[in-house]
């Protein structure tokens, strides 16, 4: 997810830099057993090239941008007390066999 989609996809929002905001996303359908013990980790990232589109940060339509606007991005997760994040999985019950 574009972070300028963050609100509506139909009016694009770009982040003011240090400045801290929430955002919420759905990840799409997927089914993944975690037995007693296992982990899971979090990759939060830019880019995801080849896989997505390239994001080149420079705040452009992506139709617009060239290699000259290419900017580093940096993410800041916050998770204090006062700034807890979180990632929530549902939980879904076994199947009750007859």
């Amino acid at each position: 997810m574009r972070t300028r989609f963050r609100e509506s996809q139909e009016r694009p929002s770009l982040l003011t830099p240090n400045k801290e905001y929430p955002v919420t996303f759905k990840l799409w359908g997927t089914s993944n057993l975690f037995r007693k013990g296992h982990r899971i980790r979090v990759h939060i990232t830019s880019s995801n090239f080849p896989r997505f589109s390239r994001n080149l940060n420079s705040g452009k339509a992506m139709a617009e941008e060239t290699e000259q606007d290419m900017r580093v991005a940096t993410q800041t997760i916050y998770h204090n007390g006062a700034r807890a994040s979180a990632v929530m999985l549902p939980i879904v019950p076994p199947p009750v066999t007859p």
